[in-house]
């Protein structure tokens, strides 16, 4: 079965990747109903699905489809906790 690539990328990069899918991991800034605020190098607007269970000041990736406002349209988000690495 093949599978669509999909680039890890932060903030600086979504306009070259307009239209597609991308994985993105930052920190959550804050939750505002069916969107929130992530950090990945600078702030992103993720529009989240039903399926995302997201916590403000937590890891987080995203994988999502990159909209022509720069924000990003939730495929699949995984939160990570508190903190990664150390």
């Amino acid at each position: 079965m093949a599978t669509e690539a999909t680039p890890r990328i932060n903030a600086h990069y979504l306009e070259q990747f307009t239209n597609q899918t991308v994985r993105i991991v930052g920190k959550v800034l804050a939750l505002h109903g069916e969107t929130a605020t992530l950090d990945a190098s600078g702030s992103i607007t993720i529009h989240l699905n039903r399926e995302s269970h997201l916590t403000v000041n937590n890891a987080a990736e995203i994988i999502g489809k990159v909209q022509q406002d720069l924000s990003v349209k939730v495929l699949q988000a995984t939160d990570f906790g508190g903190s990664l690495g150390g």
